[in-house]
């Protein structure tokens, strides 16, 4: 193991204290597991790699609605809201 040093706000302390104890870990093992998951995310794909996926699904999906150009906001809102 390295040992490093990390500052966090005091939000983030409580936060991470909060999360270690409900899923019974050291604080220190939830950063590690947190680090690996991005490590694994982060390095799989390039922004490249996302740009293309994403453009691959534009126009795959439809909503059914005729108005969904001028009335995404207030359907977003609404799916918010459920």
């Amino acid at each position: 193991m390295v040992r490093t040093q990390i500052q966090l706000t005091e939000e983030q302390a409580k936060s991470l204290k909060r999360l270690a104890h409900s899923r019974h870990l050291s604080i220190a093992e939830l950063i590690r597991q947190a680090v690996d998951s991005l490590i694994q995310t982060g390095s799989a794909i390039d922004i490249g790699e996302r740009r293309q996926r994403a453009m691959a699904l534009a126009g795959r999906f439809g909503s059914g609605r005729k108005d969904i150009s001028q009335k995404h906001d207030d359907y977003l809102a609404d799916a918010f809201r459920k």
